[in-house]
């Protein structure tokens, strides 16, 4: 019975996949005027390729946005090490922008074709990747199924499957079962979410950690942070990283409420979706307050109360232009943002509750002390105040949350030994072609 409801269901994706296919133009023309998408580069998401596929083999790496591409650019490097092609894909303007400046030179970067037959059919056919290799939470149903077809071996790295995610997953655990049983390995970042991929379906499956803490530190123009810190002088700072929707607002009281409390106050405040920018800024003007924004490089002047960096693939400056930091997406949204990010760079971390999606990592964090959580805004302002006044208390933070990330370490490592076993045999394959071919 479960498995002729699951073949319905996903008979019935695919179906409607192609329906919807030819009125997908549309909607992507939507979105790019939302800037979510590349005007340029749309027929990329019909699978439609800008590249010709080199010779030899080829690994396909997918990440769906900037953390998770970042956190996969070690691993391209040894597959490149290994002498064989890499292709990587993601989902986001921001994410193409950012890694199109990380990858090595020889990896074609394309945006995801949407997961409709045609499309993944499409780039397919022309990339025909000897290995797909996915991070987190991507599982798409047509992708994983038309590599399966074509016998593609299918590796999911740095899994995680969010309590939200679970419990849909659940509701459809047949549907759930078949599409993970296609996974060839999984590679969790931790027991809990090995837990659960066990239980819809996947084998085999190991543990890393996560891959985020063997990443590289955020690039940045170290000629730009000096012109910030001329810019800022001596005044007390503070950065809301990655804010959601109504969450700006409460960032812009708690800086009314304490700039008397602490003279000369910056607040350098960064969207998580950069495209808001007109809007945030509104609503600092429609504060009363005086706003100088990244995008036009505006000065930050002594009247400036916050400093709007509303840029793409720049969180590495910001986050060392002061050394206290609000993780958002956790008080007015759910989920919460990366913690491991300003932990390496060295900053004091302040995060709201709703940190479902990144649990272990805030929980290795609190384990010494290395982070503060908050409950409201009244909250946050009592703690952001307190590490402004107390220098000591911000230094032991941050080196204690140095301290975590280094104990953390070594998802890469354990990531590598996975891959390779894939890996290595498709050196053998590139050999021996060089060989047929008179190499």
């Amino acid at each position: 019975m479960s498995g002729w409801y699951t073949r319905l269901v996903l008979d019935s994706y695919r179906r409607l996949g192609r329906i919807a296919y030819p009125f997908m133009g549309p909607f992507l023309a939507f979105r790019a005027k939302r800037g979510k998408e590349d005007r340029q580069r749309r027929y990329e998401r019909y699978g439609y390729p800008s590249a010709d596929r080199p010779s030899g083999p080829i690994v396909w790496f997918h990440a769906a946005s900037v953390g998770e591409a970042m956190a996969i650019l070690s691993l391209i490097e040894r597959v490149h090490s290994l002498g064989v092609n890499t292709i990587m894909t993601t989902g986001t303007v921001t994410s193409a922008e950012v890694v199109r400046r990380r990858l090595p030179p020889a990896t074609f970067h394309q945006y995801v074709p949407l997961d409709l037959q045609p499309a993944v059919q499409r780039f397919l056919d022309h990339w025909k990747p000897d290995l797909a290799v996915f991070t987190e939470s991507e599982i798409w149903p047509t992708t994983i199924e038309e590599l399966c077809a074509r016998r593609i071996p299918q590796v999911l790295v740095n899994a995680r499957m969010s309590d939200k995610s679970f419990a849909r997953w659940v509701g459809a655990s047949p549907v759930a079962k078949t599409l993970c049983n296609k996974f060839s390995h999984v590679v969790a970042q931790s027991e809990l979410d090995a837990k659960r991929y066990r239980e819809l379906g996947a084998m085999p499956v190991t543990v890393s950690g996560n891959l985020k803490v063997d990443t590289k530190d955020l690039p940045y123009r170290s000629e730009d942070l000096k012109r910030m810190r001329q810019m800022m002088g001596n005044r007390p700072a503070w950065i809301a990283a990655s804010t959601h929707k109504g969450e700006e607002e409460i960032i812009i009281d708690i800086h009314k409420r304490l700039e008397k409390q602490f003279p000369g106050l910056l607040t350098i405040l960064v969207p998580r979706h950069p495209e808001r920018g007109n809007e945030v800024a509104g609503l600092v003007h429609g504060a009363g307050l005086n706003v100088a924004r990244r995008t036009r490089k505006e000065v930050i002047r002594d009247a400036t109360a916050v400093y709007l960096g509303d840029t793409i693939g720049e969180m590495g400056l910001y986050l060392r232009m002061a050394p206290i930091v609000f993780m958002g997406r956790s008080l007015s949204a759910t989920g919460g943002q990366n913690p491991l990010e300003p932990a390496i760079v060295g900053t004091a971390i302040l995060s709201g509750k709703n940190i479902s999606n990144f649990r272990d990592s805030y929980r290795a964090l609190l384990n010494k002390k290395a982070v503060r959580l908050v409950d409201g805004p009244d909250m946050l302002a009592a703690n952001l105040a307190y590490l402004l006044a107390n220098r000591e208390e911000r230094e032991r933070m941050i080196e204690d949350a140095r301290d975590t990330v280094t104990d953390m370490a070594g998802a890469l490592e354990k990531t590598i030994s996975v891959l390779d076993s894939y890996v290595f045999p498709l050196t053998v394959k590139r050999r021996l072609e060089e060989m047929q071919n008179g190499g």
